[in-house]
């Protein structure tokens, strides 16, 4: 890998982390004084107490170089169990890193130009953006280095450092919003406006105050449209008005999403462009076009001639065509339409978890075939640039490190949150459940129905967006027959797209160990009664709804007693009999 030096201000927070650890351990700093340092720099406590931590490495929206991949293949062997997750935001995370190692495991990512900086506490977390960006067929404008822009103008900045909660900035190329804008603080995507004259002005527009969580709250356009020019000074004006007004007192209610909620829409929106008015008074203005974007440029990738363009988003209807792996690969994970005459791939990573020997071989293949990487907010891998002729060689090496199934957009690309292997706040299995659910659809043979995705999370705090897809579960305890056993909530319905978001509705509760078969029996039914291009959302809307489809599910909803099936009260992966077991909330320090 090829080392770099290390800037001054990573160098500055990694001799601070020294100095603030060596005040811990000799016990002159408090503990909780130590974790809101600790967590503005990426290290993020475990259920397992401790020192045992997370580390939370921010890849800007998804991109990531073969020396910062072979980065991550060190730390995976060095300091934690030999592999790495890719997060629904765009980070990679490390486990049971020794907390007295971490100043060492920051220095080796400074020196492949990666920072853990800010992407945990209340703080400006991983700027976000779409995994095509700049090989979008759809997109108004490559939002890649606006998303650069975006994270190093935010980066360490001082309105950021102690936020009344996590703030989110999300990018989107298009309308089709892969990116996802739509449930973030602050949601960007590119669009067009029409002058009297006829001319044509690309620019964007500014969504803000969506979440998730347990309340969701959809995202509301700020204006209809803002100049390329005042994209960073709107920005910087909603971090401002939500670090005066966010609620201090309450964690539960200190969001943006809560902002609007108290004071209203209209007073919110006045203050923001009211701020961005003024703000070039501020020595931090940030106006104009910036400097990167004016040497990267932003036009958009445009459409190759006599391409169609590859249809993308959730709800895409993938059909797996032919019998050979290639072509079976090829009809699920390729994206084609690309002016710049470039196809875009998808190496699957089940579960978002990637093996160091895996990300040593992505990181040959990124260097043999001269491709663009990103991670993706579906927990993938996307090549870009690649040449018609080189997709052969991708699927070659992907299928030697078991990256090639077909995946993209399919119902076996289950997503989920590390769940309670981990996590303080998580009730459930989650990761467990996603495994079990993969292999229940690979079973009934429904594991390739396209159109359809699947996201669990451990809680009701929604890290892995059970609101926002097709099908979605969230842990719950459940308390039966005198006892506690792990339960889930299922959902159904959620949508992002088309600049608009449709939450998942309620179904049903279950029994962790039914939902699998909720799942085979949801897909399969979508399968089966389907018109042609219809989506989940079309379909679940034309047979009566949510509930409509729960009622055939009641059945699932029953725990035997212990004694009939002791397995409903052991959690997917454990031992012995479930627990709800429930730590200090580090995600509301």
């Amino acid at each position: 890998m090829v080392l770099r030096e290390i800037d001054a201000a990573a160098a500055a927070d990694i001799a601070k982390f020294e100095v603030m650890l060596e005040k811990y351990l000799a016990g002159d700093l408090p503990e909780d004084v130590f974790r809101v340092f600790r967590l503005n720099n990426g290290i993020y406590g475990q259920r397992q107490g401790g020192t045992n931590q997370m580390v939370r490495i921010k890849l800007p929206y998804g991109t990531v170089e073969p020396d910062q991949l072979e980065m991550l293949a060190h730390v995976a062997d060095t300091y934690s169990r030999g592999w790495g997750h890719i997060t629904t935001r765009q980070n990679v995370q490390f486990h049971f890193v020794e907390l007295r190692q971490v100043p060492e495991v920051m220095r080796q990512l400074a020196s492949v130009g990666l920072t853990t900086r800010e992407a945990c506490g209340d703080t400006v977390r991983n700027v976000m953006g779409c995994h095509l960006a700049g090989a979008c067929p759809y997109e108004a404008l490559d939002i890649s280095p606006w998303a650069e822009a975006t994270f190093q103008h935010l980066l360490r900045h001082p309105f950021a450092q102690r936020l009344p909660r996590k703030f989110k900035v999300n990018f989107s190329g298009c309308s089709t919003d892969c990116g996802q804008a739509m449930f973030n603080d602050v949601g960007v995507v590119a669009t067009t406006r029409t002058h009297d004259d006829g001319t044509v002005e690309p620019g964007f527009r500014v969504y803000i105050a969506g979440g998730l969580g347990a309340t969701p709250h959809p995202a509301l356009a700020l204006e209809e449209f803002t100049s390329r020019e005042d994209l960073l000074p709107t920005i910087e004006s909603v971090l401002r008005v939500f670090e005066q007004t966010g609620n201090r007192r309450n964690k539960l209610r200190a969001r943006l999403k809560w902002v609007v909620d108290q004071l209203g829409f209209e007073e919110v929106q006045q203050r923001i462009l009211s701020t961005r008015k003024f703000l070039l008074a501020s020595s931090s203005w940030p106006g104009g076009i910036p400097e990167i974007v004016e040497k990267l440029g932003d036009a958009p990738a445009g459409r190759a001639a006599g391409v169609a363009p590859t249809p993308i988003g959730q709800g895409t209807p993938v059909a797996i065509r032919g019998t050979r792996p290639f072509e079976q690969w090829e009809s699920a994970n390729v994206v084609r339409g690309a002016a710049k005459g470039t196809v875009s791939a998808i190496a699957y990573a089940r579960l978002g978890d990637v093996t160091s020997a895996q990300l040593r071989a992505l990181a040959a293949v990124q260097r043999e075939l001269g491709l663009e990487v990103r991670v993706t907010n579906r927990q993938n891998i996307a090549f870009r640039g690649l040449s018609e002729a080189q997709l052969p060689v991708l699927h070659e090496r992907l299928d030697a490190i078991g990256m090639a199934r077909p995946g993209a957009e399919l119902a076996r690309d289950v997503v989920a949150c590390p769940g309670a292997d981990t996590c303080n706040l998580a009730v459930t299995q989650s990761r467990g459940l996603a495994d079990a659910i993969g292999d229940a659809l690979e079973g009934a043979g429904l594991a390739e129905v396209g159109g359809v995705r699947i996201n669990i999370s451990g809680c009701t705090n929604s890290c892995g967006q059970h609101h926002a897809v097709d099908i979605g579960f969230f842990g719950a305890e459940r308390r039966v027959h005198g006892t506690s056993a792990p339960g889930y909530q299922l959902l159904l319905g959620g949508y992002v797209g088309e600049e608009q978001i449709h939450f998942g509705e309620k179904a049903l509760r279950l029994p962790a160990k039914s939902a699998p078969e909720a799942a085979v029996r949801v897909v399969g039914r979508f399968a089966e009664e389907r018109e042609a291009g219809e989506s989940f959302r079309g379909w679940m809307d034309r047979v009566g709804g949510a509930k409509a489809i729960a009622d055939r599910l009641r059945d699932l909803d029953s725990f035997p007693t212990p004694d009939e099936a002791p397995d409903f009260y052991v959690d997917y992966g454990e031992t012995g009999p479930y627990e709800a077991i429930v730590g200090d909330s580090e995600c509301a320090t």
